[in-house]
């Protein structure tokens, strides 16, 4: 149990629970979790040949997105795509109750140079049976000046065993076809999984599930407002599907679309959860 350094197959942290369910994480390289496994099957895709060009974007694991999900129009903050906390070191540390790993992140000059907000954002990865929750902290620094909008996001990347086995249920009828920017049938892109899709939608109900009919197994997304949207993205031909809670939509730091804001001194919580089940 606990937080043991590991140098193979590259350097990263593992985190051991009672159960034997397992976390694997890099905090230099963005606060990423490289590896969960669960029921001792590891339930994260990851492209470690990738992973091994810091030039290159990440494609796996579980990256996160803030203060912004997806880009801004141009005349708004100067920001990368999904935001900064993807790109930059995170501290690490154990949860005191022994369940989970804490990463955090706080303000920088760097960071203020692009987002003039002083902040402190945690991330508890906690494994539960058969599940892995996340608590996200944000906090506005007390001697920060203004009102701070923020979005924030995961990106995770679940292995499946073909994007032809591959399909979801949870969402509504209509969702936002990324690639177009555009209202869309939900059913119409999911057909689509194979092909390659990127979609925002509003579920109805409080989960969303991932089901692989190749390996006869789900992957629920439980969302809690204001962390309730959900991107599902996929990147063929590799064999993975993103299925990301969003607290809002691209823009909304311009737009105010469901944009979040803390006062100074102020703190706000968001959480999710994934649980892992067989296919019924």
């Amino acid at each position: 149990m606990g937080l043991q350094a590991i140098d193979g197959p590259y350097p990263h942290s593992c985190f051991t629970g009672a159960n034997g369910d397992q976390l694997w994480v890099v905090p230099e390289r963005g606060g990423l979790v490289t590896g969960w496994v669960c029921a001792g099957q590891e339930r994260l895709y990851f492209d470690a040949d990738r992973f091994a060009d810091p030039s290159k974007s990440v494609r796996g694991g579980i990256p996160v997105l803030f203060p912004i999900c997806g880009n801004l129009p141009e005349g708004s903050y100067t920001l990368p795509q999904h935001g900064f906390a993807r790109d930059l070191p995170w501290q690490l540390e154990a949860l005191s109750d022994g369940a989970g790993l804490r990463l955090v992140l706080e303000s920088t000059p760097q960071t203020l140079a692009a987002f003039p907000f002083s902040f402190r954002l945690s991330l508890d990865y906690r494994l539960e049976p058969s599940a892995l929750e996340v608590l996200a902290t944000v906090e506005h620094g007390p001697d920060s000046s203004g009102v701070m909008p923020f979005s924030l996001g995961l990106h995770p990347y679940f292995a499946v065993s073909s994007l032809q086995a591959a399909s979801l249920d949870g969402l509504p009828e209509r969702c936002l076809d990324h690639h177009q920017m555009a209202p869309a049938s939900t059913a119409e892109q999911l057909a689509q999984l194979p092909e390659g899709v990127d979609l925002l939608a509003d579920p109805t109900g409080d989960s969303v599930r991932l089901v692989d009919a190749g390996l006869g197994q789900v992957i629920s997304l439980e969302l809690t407002a204001p962390l309730d949207l959900a991107v599902v993205w996929t990147e063929p031909p590799r064999s993975m599907v993103c299925l990301e809670p969003w607290t809002a939509p691209r823009g909304s730091l311009a737009t105010g679309d469901r944009r979040l804001e803390l006062e100074p001194g102020q703190a706000m919580q968001l959480r999710c959860r994934y649980v892992c089940s067989a296919a019924r």
